[in-house]
């Protein structure tokens, strides 16, 4: 991978993980397109470049990450991340194999845009605007429906969203919360990548961070990748929020539908395999 290639997946993960269209789904397509995708650095690269999105969360948030005394705050994140750490534990080879699949990203992309389309008319009640009034039982729900995002193409972003507004609270606490929730998320899918997943080769099963520093290039592009990958997430949280106090989902759904349908027509037209 080069530092171009880093910097474009970066700025793709940047964008993308904390709108509602699926940052690894166009991870994916970036790296098909480029050629790159399919070997281990990439695939520990499309995961590790979230650490510098993770950042982005705890700086913005910085008063509620940093917030002691606040205690509950930080239990109800423990909840919520309890499945998808369960899941991801049982199911991880199932999941590395969907994640080399372009056809799954374009189904899902369009399955949920047509749903992103509709989301605003089916939760209109919300009764819940501060964090403090989430339960811990909604915590775990949400923390459930972040599991559909274990499909490529679905967006951890957009099931936790549609998880907090289906359990009542308002569509910018649903978002804040959907940000919190992917920083110990992400972290702990980026320590199992680097730390803890076995890789084949020559010599026997190696660690992700082996591979990382196995080599100068691959170093740089992980750490490029994630300097680009924080400030480029910054900004896209700041417009999400900003946008979806004012316009809502509907522009997420057309844009996933037009995606999806591109995908697929492309893989059809043997363009991504």
């Amino acid at each position: 991978m080069s530092i171009i290639q880093a910097i474009i997946i970066a700025i793709v993960e940047g964008i993308t993980e904390f709108l509602p269209v699926s940052s690894t789904g166009h991870m994916i397509i970036a790296s098909s397109l480029m050629g790159i995708s399919g070997n281990d650095f990439t695939k520990i690269f499309e995961i590790a470049v979230q650490l510098g999105a993770i950042l982005s969360v705890v700086v913005l948030y910085w008063k509620k990450f940093l917030d002691f005394g606040k205690w509950q705050f930080y239990v109800k994140l423990f909840i919520a991340v309890i499945p998808a750490l369960l899941l991801g534990l049982l199911f991880s080879d199932a999941i590395d194999e969907l994640l080399e699949s372009p056809t799954t990203v374009a189904v899902a992309l369009l399955v949920g845009g047509i749903l992103l389309l509709y989301i605003d008319r089916l939760f209109k009640m919300p009764v819940i605007a501060e964090d403090k009034d989430i339960s811990y039982g909604k915590a775990f729900i949400i923390g459930i429906w972040q599991c559909v995002a274990m499909i490529p193409g679905v967006s951890r972003s957009a099931s936790s969203i549609i998880g907090g507004m289906q359990q009542k609270l308002t569509r910018t606490l649903a978002a804040e919360f959907s940000f919190y929730l992917a920083v110990p998320t992400m972290l702990a899918a980026t320590v199992y990548k680097l730390f803890l997943k076995d890789y084949p080769a020559a010599g026997g099963n190696i660690k992700g961070y082996e591979i990382v520093f196995s080599n100068s290039a691959n170093t740089t592009a992980f750490v490029v990748g994630n300097i680009v990958a924080f400030i480029v997430a910054v900004l896209a949280i700041k417009f999400f929020i900003v946008y979806l106090q004012k316009h809502g989902f509907k522009l997420f759904g057309i844009y996933r539908i037009i995606v999806g349908v591109i995908l697929l027509a492309m893989i059809y037209a043997g363009y991504l395999k």
